[in-house]
């Protein structure tokens, strides 16, 4: 069973920063492709932020430029080092592996909350 836990989040002023950290455990974290997703209020969930087996990095045109995801293998963690917060980036974070109709999602955490004041 992998379980997902994030952290980091928390209240910030617009223009300031945070970093958030998923530990995953109860799978063989370093082959799965992960991701940063976020859901505002009354929102889908979206995919952020994006990190390959080999280190390729893939943004969301909204936060391009101001978040940068990276992984420790070794530690089983995805990291999101977010910069220049705006108010539209409140949401919940959540972390996962990239999935598809025929790779699933893990079962979600509990997510960690962003919250940005103008």
């Amino acid at each position: 069973q992998v379980q997902l836990v994030e952290s980091g989040g928390g209240l910030v002023q617009a223009g300031g920063s945070l970093r958030l950290s998923c530990a995953v455990s109860g799978s063989i974290f370093a082959i799965y492709n992960t991701g940063w997703y976020r859901q505002a209020p009354g929102k889908q969930r979206e995919l952020v932020a994006s990190i390959t087996t080999s280190g390729t990095t893939n943004y969301a045109d909204s936060v391009k430029g101001r978040f940068t995801i990276s992984r420790d293998n070794a530690k089983s963690t995805v990291y999101l080092q977010m910069n220049s917060l705006k108010p539209e980036d409140t949401a919940v974070y959540y972390c996962n592996r990239l999935f598809t109709s025929q790779i699933p999602p893990w079962n979600w955490g509990q997510g960690t909350q962003v919250t940005v004041s103008s």
